[in-house]
C-alpha cells in the first residue's frame, strides 16, 4: 500500500534534485519568488564550498531562529536555542556553530541536511535535493 505523505518525499528526495561538480557551480534559489530550498546535499567526490548559505538568514522558518551548517554566521547557538547561559565558555568566540570555509572539505559519501537557498561549489561534485519552502503557498500565488 502507497503512502502519499510529503513527511516522506522530504526524507526521500521527492521533490527533485540535481547535480553539480566543479568550481562555480551553483544553485541560485534565494529570489523572493524561489517556491524551493536545497534539503539535502549528498558529496559524490570530496567537496568544499565557496557558498553554502541558510534560507532568509535562518528567520521566520516556523521554528525560531534555525541554523545548519553554512557559510553564514558563526551563530550564537547557546543564546538562541537556550542551550547555555552567557557564561558558556566552550571556546573563543563563545559560538557553537563555526562558519564553513573553503578549507572545510566534506567527504565523499556523506549526506548533509539542512535549509540553504544557495549552494555553490568551489570543488568537487553533489547532488543537491529540494524540497518546498515552508512559505511555498504564499510564494505560489504571487
Amino acid at each position: 500500500m502507497g503512502q502519499n505523505s510529503t513527511e516522506v518525499a522530504y526524507g526521500f528526495g521527492q521533490f527533485g534534485s540535481t547535480y553539480l561538480t566543479g568550481d562555480g557551480a551553483k544553485l541560485l534559489m534565494n529570489h523572493t519568488s524561489s517556491k524551493y530550498y536545497v534539503c539535502a546535499v549528498t558529496m559524490t567526490e570530496d567537496t568544499t564550498f565557496q557558498a553554502l548559505e541558510v534560507v532568509d538568514g535562518g528567520v521566520d522558518l516556523g521554528m525560531g531562529n534555525t541554523y545548519c551548517a553554512s557559510t553564514d554566521g558563526p551563530f550564537k547557538l547557546d543564546a538562541d536555542w537556550n542551550g547555555a547561559d552567557s557564561t558558556d565558555t566552550t571556546n573563543e568566540t563563545n559560538e557553537d556553530s563555526d562558519q564553513i570555509t573553503t578549507s572545510h572539505t566534506f567527504p565523499k559519501g556523506l549526506t548533509i541536511y539542512g535549509f540553504w537557498d544557495n549552494v555553490e561549489l568551489n570543488s568537487g561534485a553533489v547532488i543537491v535535493y529540494v524540497a518546498p519552502r515552508h512559505d511555498y503557498h504564499v510564494k505560489a500565488r504571487s
